[in-house]
């Protein structure tokens, strides 16, 4: 039975019988856990509530199987025993709870544990999960040591059997788990049926961003004549080209812009802005986009010992740098879809006045969930941090709101605030890589020091500078795009009525999926069949439920192919 193929998949509701009497066999008549039933079966609440079972299969046959209770179930099975208050990590909206692992007696002993351990934690992953719960039997509190799980310092009797309450990062969990099951897995190879909607494999290492298009037209660019064909919606560049000078300019004379080294430190480039945002030169500081930005500042501004809030979800990058790159401690503000994404102000200052932050994050309009504060309410909130707390706002998409939105004039005034501007995706210059901050003159002066020469290219301020030149025109764009997304939110909901459609007022949607259908993962990989790439945002956040899905705003013709791609993709069987 050892060489039978092994699969894992999402268990079904057929599968349900089977696992309540495997559970009745093991944690019943072998364990004593519970008492014995007269019908051979043992379930709990928690199958009702939402529950994910992940099934191990043999030769087709199920095997064993794992539970995960994600936290918007809004129960656990731990709290038959304990409250929140002697275990908080039971409010975290970023924990998960697996649990009740068992596998069958005849697969004891093989790979189906480790497999059915590894299934678990990519699921969690999935989903955005940041730390996993589970009861350990004491008497095997070794091996779940040996996994990275740590004791909480709470003990659980359950009828003949004591658990230890365990906890872990589920990064640190699954690195763990790669390594030690990587025999495994490599043994299993391609004869492994994966089935279920995380990958196999983690990704590379490093924040992860939109950009699978280029996997439909080829890295090497060996076939860019694939870019014709592939509508690339999960990526926020523009629907729309820069405008006509800059064209003009980057076709003058390309060979001189490619062989000749730029202005050091771009000064042109930075008074254009200064007499465009009406700021002085001095307050400002320039990158190779904002990822330039951040990793640059925030490496200067942070140790590990520092405290960072983020508002979550939110640009993954910001999490990246702080937490691995920098180590930094990292508490999390959450939004939710039940209220509109929407960032409370007064909740936020509370959060940050009780906090002690030496630094917090605010994406505005944010990226991916599209709510945005008014400029007043920013002002208010600015207003309100409290003096030790350096305040950084992500204004990236602020043109599509009005200009006259961003709080830049005020960050150049206030020591403490950092407003980071991008041109990729309000200009249509993504490939050029252009960002600034503003800031008080002091910390400007402090960030140029730490800039190397020729951060930004010629074509980039060249660019740039045309782009800047011509506001008439981006105006238009961005007003245009407003009635395209439209356009694009109402023939989404026309497919599927039973889908929420988050029309954000930068250049993206969101769509969440209804619980029954296809999850997010399952309809972009669907839709890449047709060659349209779309944007899962289930690993950035819990808050999504592995439901979301975000899309880019596109021209008419490739709104189309969205729409159709969208249509195949939730009416394909699962």
């Amino acid at each position: 039975m050892a060489s039978a193929r092994l699969g894992l998949r999402l268990g079904t509701p057929a599968d349900r019988d089977w696992i309540h009497r495997l559970r009745h066999e093991v944690y019943a008549e072998e364990l004593g856990q519970h008492a014995v039933h007269p019908d051979g079966r043992l379930s709990d609440a928690l199958d009702e509530r939402g529950v994910v079972y992940l099934v191990a299969t043999a030769g087709g046959t199920p095997a064993g199987f794992v539970s995960i209770t994600p936290p918007w179930v809004g129960q656990w099975s731990l709290d038959k025993y304990l409250s929140r208050a002697e275990l908080p990590a039971l409010d975290a909206p970023d924990t998960f709870e697996v649990r009740i692992l068992t596998v069958a007696a005849p697969w004891r002993g093989t790979a189906v544990a480790s497999l059915l351990m590894y299934a678990a934690l990519r699921w969690v992953q999935s989903r955005g999960g940041r730390r996993v719960l589970a009861m350990g039997r004491a008497d095997l509190a070794g091996m779940y040591r040996a996994a990275g799980l740590r004791p909480s310092g709470r003990t659980v009797l359950s009828g003949a059997v004591t658990f230890e309450v365990m906890s872990g990062r589920v990064d640190t969990l699954a690195a763990r788990a790669r390594h030690r099951y990587a025999a495994v897995l490599g043994r299993l190879g391609d004869c492994l049926d994966w089935q279920i909607d995380a990958p196999m494999h983690a990704g590379a290492d490093g924040c992860a961003h939109g950009g699978a298009s280029f996997d439909g037209i080829g890295a090497d660019f060996r076939r860019l004549h694939r870019r014709r064909e592939v509508v690339a919606a999960d990526v926020l560049d523009a629907w729309f080209p820069p405008a006509p000078g800059v064209l003009d300019v980057l076709a003058e004379d390309p060979g001189w812009h490619a062989r000749t080294s730029p202005p050091v430190a771009a000064d042109g480039l930075r008074a254009e802005i200064a007499s465009a945002r009406g700021l002085p030169p001095s307050a400002l500081t320039l990158g190779a986009g904002s990822s330039d930005l951040i990793f640059r500042a925030f490496r200067e501004w942070l140790t590990p010992a520092s405290r960072v809030l983020l508002i979550d979800p939110t640009y993954g990058e910001y999490a990246h740098v702080a937490t691995e790159v920098i180590g930094c401690r990292v508490d999390r503000f959450p939004i939710s879809a039940s209220d509109g994404w929407r960032i409370d102000v007064d909740r936020l200052a509370g959060t940050l006045s009780r906090g002690d932050y030496d630094l917090a994050v605010v994406v505005n309009p944010n990226n991916p969930t599209g709510g945005r504060l008014p400029v007043e309410a920013m002002r208010d909130l600015i207003a309100r941090v409290p003096p030790r707390t350096r305040l950084w706002i992500d204004e990236a998409y602020v043109g599509y709101a009005g200009p006259d939105q961003s709080v830049a004039p005020l960050a150049a005034e206030r020591p403490g605030v950092v407003v980071c501007t991008s041109m990729s995706k309000m200009y249509a210059l993504s490939g050029m890589r252009v960002a600034y901050l503003t800031s008080d003159e002091a910390t400007a002066a402090a960030l140029r020091r730490w800039t190397p020469p020729w951060a930004v290219s010629l074509p980039a301020q060249l660019a740039a500078v045309a782009a800047l030149r011509d506001p008439a025109y981006y105006a238009g764009r961005w007003a245009q795009t407003a009635v395209l997304r439209d356009e694009l939110a109402q023939a989404l909901r026309t497919v599927q009525p039973a889908a929420r459609v988050d029309a954000a007022v930068a250049n993206f949607l969101l769509v969440t999926l209804p619980s029954e259908g296809p999850s997010a993962a399952e309809v972009v990989v669907r839709c890449r069949r047709d060659d349209v790439y779309l944007r899962d945002l289930s690993p950035m956040s819990p808050a999504f439920q592995g439901r979301t899905v975000r899309i880019a705003v596109k021209d008419q013709a490739a709104n189309a192919r969205i729409v159709a791609a969208y249509r195949a993709a939730v009416a394909a069987p699962r």
